[in-house]
């Protein structure tokens, strides 16, 4: 019996909570004028795969590090650093597009990936 390609399965997984991190993202966004909206964000994708039993493997100490992030959507704090408009809105428009392009290069990197290793897999068929 053939084992499944973890590697698919694990860009899907990124895939789809790239996502919902883009949908909570624009949800801040859109939301930027509204009086007292807190700002959200999700978990992050590191403490997504320790739910899915996915083991991710670190050749050098530097390339996975633990992330403080909550562990479900939540309400951004009102830290000190964030100015809190009169509204009490705490969205800082600037944070939420600096995510946005998170978002975009990781799912470029995703694909990115995914596209390579389908060329690679491809190459060992033919021959």
């Amino acid at each position: 019996m053939m084992q499944p390609i973890q590697l698919f399965d694990l860009a899907s997984r990124q895939a789809q909570w790239l996502a919902v991190r883009q949908n909570v993202v624009a949800g801040n966004i859109a939301n930027v004028n509204t009086p007292h909206y807190a700002s959200k964000d999700i978990k992050s994708f590191e403490s997504t795969l320790q739910t899915t039993g996915i083991q991710m493997a670190a050749t050098q100490r530097g390339h996975f590090t633990e992330s403080p992030e909550a562990a479900q959507v939540t309400e951004t704090s009102m830290l000190e650093d964030t100015q809190v408009e009169q509204s009490g809105n705490s969205v800082e428009l600037e944070k939420e597009m600096m995510k946005t392009g998170e978002i975009k290069r990781d799912y470029e990197l995703n694909t990115g990936l995914v596209k390579a290793f389908h060329r690679m897999m491809l190459m060992t068929v033919r021959k």
